[in-house]
């Protein structure tokens, strides 16, 4: 079983990130794909346009978020497609956008996965 990593897509891709998969529904802002370095993109296991635009990256609103966002990742058949590649790799990486390291999707995605393996 795989590690499970987050990353900034704005950080610099390292060989420790092991394989790199951005988990954001939207192409990251002025990031060319060569600068993003990805091994895969799994949009459909980001939060749904409507979870989203209700959130708005409030940080009161964080734990609210996550319960949903884990609500909708319980019938996601796009977690399957990611649980695939973190079980066939040493480490994966989940490269994510948002400007917060604390406050942000990939945190409770890092941690759902986690609680599967």
């Amino acid at each position: 079983m795989g590690e499970v990593r987050i990353k900034r897509v704005y950080e610099d891709a390292d060989k420790e990130d092991g394989v790199r998969i951005l988990v954001d529904r939207l192409w990251p802002r002025g990031v060319s794909k060569e600068a993003a370095a990805l091994d895969g993109w799994i949009k459909d296991v980001a939060p749904s346009p409507g979870l989203r635009t209700w959130w708005k990256h409030d940080p009161k609103r964080f734990r609210e978020f996550a319960d949903r966002y884990r609500s909708e990742l319980d019938g996601n058949p796009a977690v399957a497609d990611l649980l695939a590649i973190v079980r066939g790799n040493d480490r994966a990486s989940l490269i994510y956008a948002a400007k917060d390291p604390l406050v942000n999707h990939a945190l409770v995605l890092r941690d759902y996965l986690t609680g599967i393996l």
